[in-house]
């Protein structure tokens, strides 16, 4: 059987069962709405941070080309 996280199949379904029963069936679907928008949050920061390393690396390729053209020209 596959593992997750050197974790059985059984043991996710025990986890699943005491977490069913700590905080009810009405609570749940509030945490994977709140772990939704965090990871959505978190995929737009990761994005935005991408952008921002893409627009400056154009940047300095541009200068670097500049000064290889000052160079040998």
């Amino acid at each position: 059987m596959n593992t997750l996280l050197f974790i059985s199949g059984q043991e996710i379904l025990i986890i699943f069962l005491a977490v069913l029963l700590l905080f009810g069936s009405k609570k749940i679907p509030e945490f994977a709405k709140g772990l939704g928008k965090g990871l959505r949050e978190f995929k737009k920061a990761t994005d935005d941070i991408k952008r921002e390393i893409n627009e400056n690396s154009k940047e300095i390729n541009n200068d670097i080309n500049d000064l290889k053209k000052n160079i040998s020209g």
